[in-house]
């Protein structure tokens, strides 16, 4: 099964797409990762559904990504004598310790290390930024707050703190428990909210011990003045709009998304954009015009994957939203501009073999009109590699391990193929036309190029280039 273009979907699992045949469904409307929200997910049904998922892997012969998103730590006020209290612009307000049910002019902020942090003229957002409040004056165990917007505060909201760095770890004794089940139930990817330093991704890094791939979501404002700190130790980015967008002013939103895929995609590592990108789609069949160009905008920009959220989770049209979007990116890369827009933002190669090798198989295949550059990849560093270079000469990687071509699934252009690894030269070569003529990317006739390290199975030393003719029935010709 070949999908017909380059940017790949991530869709959100939750009542509405939990069920095997369902699991199914989504794959064939074009989802290539799932993701698992472990924010609403025990540890029971997490299994359930990689058994499923791979079940679906099985059956249809193609590698499926699994991405756990843990939940990160939750910031929320206390409660109200009356479940909830109006306050008023320009109001005083006030967030203390004192567990007692708050009204109009107080309420309990259980979280002593916000009162260790906060500054005056630093903002709180609360219940997702509807409401905000300025500090006018800081104390141990007590914020006095001015009331900017104003409006009806309720119990357990959530607190966000755009201004402030939280001495907080990124992972609660919860994301540590739902981190080693999701690491040992095989997922391939994990991602870590609410990242706000290198430190929060080399902890989880450590936990994690090589079993999947490690996504750090960048959403509060701290990780932007650190971002190239946070890539150099991830192995992905996603670009969490819901977050972002609440903690930064909203117009800036767009500009962050593009420094955040641009960064990315400079390093050669994957990059998802998230967060309503067919939001009205939970309960409509059709988006409006303004997702469509939202989701278009992210696959123009180069981004590896975009997402679905509760589109997928709990709308009322999963695998048509799935199938919407599979729609948008495919007319965004036949348009005749994309070509333009993707190989104006190409970034030289870094000075290695490896990168060289690869900015040279892409621009051969170009030059010469070739049917598909072939990468053979253990560790999956030759196919992020390759598709750093955004070519526009589809790429297949093959690979004899099923954990990389899963997490591959994730990257931009890879159409990832389990195989033997090659045993010579001339295995390696045959392997590559056969495979590229029976997954339907090369005809007998045409010609292909491969890309591999040697000697053959040393890890990240891609260091050859070989074009070869596709033969009769995929055998390599002379």
């Amino acid at each position: 099964m070949r999908r017909n273009r380059n940017v790949k979907i991530v869709a959100t699992l939750g009542p509405a797409s939990s069920s095997p045949e369902m699991l199914e469904k989504l794959f064939l409307a074009g989802v290539d990762v799932f993701r698992i929200n472990m924010s609403h997910t025990q540890h029971d049904l997490l299994r359930q559904l990689h058994h499923d998922i791979r079940a679906v892997e099985a059956k249809l012969k193609r590698p499926i990504g699994i991405l756990a998103d843990l939940q990160g730590p939750k910031i929320r006020i206390g409660t109200f004598a009356n479940k909830e209290a109006k306050i008023a612009s320009g109001d005083t307000f006030i967030f203390d310790t004192d567990k007692t049910p708050g009204d109009a002019t107080r309420v309990c902020l259980p979280h002593p290390e916000i009162f260790a942090s906060a500054q005056v003229g630093d903002n709180l957002l609360l219940n997702d930024g509807r409401l905000r409040v300025e500090i006018v004056k800081a104390e141990p165990t007590k914020l006095t707050t001015r009331v900017i917007f104003g409006g009806t505060l309720s119990d357990r909201k959530g607190v966000n703190l755009p201004d402030t760095v939280i001495p907080i770890p990124a992972l609660t004794e919860k994301d540590r428990s739902d981190l080693e089940a999701a690491a040992s139930a095989g997922v391939d990817w994990i991602a870590l909210s609410f990242v706000q330093r290198a430190d929060d991704v080399a902890e989880a890094r450590k936990l994690i011990a090589g079993r999947a791939g490690v996504m750090a979501k960048i959403e509060k404002p701290a990780a932007l003045t650190v971002l190239d700190e946070i890539l150099e130790i991830s192995d992905g980015l996603m670009v969490a709009r819901g977050d972002l967008g609440v903690e930064l002013p909203l117009e800036t939103v767009p500009a962050r998304q593009k420094q955040i895929t641009r960064a990315a995609r400079r390093v050669g590592k994957p990059v998802i954009v998230a967060t309503q990108m067919l939001e009205s789609m939970i309960v409509e069949p059709v988006p409006t015009r303004a997702e469509v160009s939202d989701v278009a905008t992210a696959v123009y920009e180069g981004a590896d994957a975009i997402m679905l959220s509760a589109e997928s989770a709990t709308g009322a049209w999963p695998d048509k939203a799935v199938a919407t979007m599979d729609r948008i990116a495919q007319a965004v890369e036949r348009d005749s501009l994309y070509r333009g827009i993707i190989t104006a933002q190409r970034y030289e190669p870094q000075p290695t073999s490896a990168d060289a090798i690869s900015g040279a198989a892409r621009s051969i295949s170009e030059t010469l009109k070739l049917a598909a550059i072939v990468c053979f990849t253990g560790s999956g560093s030759t196919g992020l590699r390759m598709s750093r270079e955004r070519p526009d000469t589809p790429v297949i990687a093959l690979t004899p391990i099923p954990n990389t071509a899963r997490r591959l699934a994730l990257v931009w252009g890879l159409h990832c193929v389990l195989t033997e690894d090659a045993r010579d030269l001339d295995d390696m070569v045959t392997r590559a036309t056969r495979i590229a003529f029976e997954e339907g990317f090369a005809d007998q006739g045409q010609r292909i190029i491969i890309t591999a390290g040697l000697p053959l199975g040393t890890p990240g030393a891609t260091n050859m280039l070989r074009i070869a003719y596709v033969g009769k029935g995929g055998l390599s010709g002379s």
